[in-house]
């Protein structure tokens, strides 16, 4: 099993291949430290335009990673390629993320915090995203959320974006499944949820697809959402109460 390589000093040259962190590096200030990144890595966008590219999430360029010769390869358990990290592994340090919740994106922060030589600011982003989330919803709807079509897939209890759903006011019908479980129409039919969130990510839905999918589920309220907002943990949780709040206000009105 692939574990984390034990840092003695702040890595100097860092490659990224998880966006999310990609945009926290920028929050803490490693500007200089970060020398490549993944094509979905988009925030901030002066970084997404200056920085190397090597190659997706998925499908990595390997070879240009070495060519970058860094010292640290900062990746997801739940993002990247298991095989693609071991061979990296075996010339490069790794450092191996796992999100799952809300309580593990703090501990990576803090730990990516440690990591970098910015503790400091690491612990400050920490507290400010308690405060931001300590504002509660008080009656929570039933939702599906949808991350891909042909087939349908929704998220499980397991995962950051079904924590994220219930910091946004929304009980997850299907929080007992496990993972990224395929659903047909008749399903979402019979599981009557009130709401079924469409994510703009990693499948692009967009208001056609909500218009089509409205109209075979009259029932339900269908409604396109930021899945930035639901699934980059890191510095972009700053942003996601008040977006949860909107989306509320918004669903009200409905």
């Amino acid at each position: 099993m692939l574990s984390s390589f034990i840092f003695n000093s702040p890595p100097k040259r860092i490659v990224c291949l998880v966006p999310s962190i990609t945009e926290l590096l920028h929050y803490l200030g490693l500007q200089t430290q970060t020398v490549g990144i993944t094509k979905f890595c988009i925030h901030p966008p002066l970084w997404h335009k200056t920085i190397p590219h090597i190659g997706g999430t998925k499908n990595i360029n390997i070879a240009k990673i070495i060519a970058l010769q860094p010292d640290c390869i900062i990746c997801s358990k739940e993002e990247n390629v298991l095989s693609q990290i071991a061979t990296l592994a075996a010339t490069t340090p790794i450092y191996i993320t796992n999100v799952t919740n809300f309580a593990s994106s703090l501990k990576m922060i803090i730990a990516i915090g440690k990591l970098t030589n910015k503790a400091t600011q690491a612990h400050k982003l920490v507290k400010e995203i308690r405060q931001q989330f300590a504002v509660k919803i008080k009656k929570p709807l039933t939702a599906i959320y949808l991350i891909w079509q042909n087939p349908y897939l929704t998220v499980g209890g397991d995962t950051f974006i079904h924590s994220m759903m219930q910091k946004a006011g929304f009980v997850n019908i299907l929080k007992n499944l496990k993972r990224y479980p395929t659903l047909s129409i008749s399903q979402i039919q019979s599981l009557a949820p009130e709401v079924i969130l469409l994510s703009t990510e990693p499948f692009p839905f967009k208001t056609k697809h909500a218009i089509a999918l409205q109209l075979l589920l009259p029932n339900s309220k269908v409604i396109l959402v930021n899945g930035e907002m639901f699934s980059w943990y890191g510095s972009k949780m700053l942003a996601m109460p008040a977006y949860f709040l909107q989306l509320q206000q918004y669903i009200a009105l409905l």
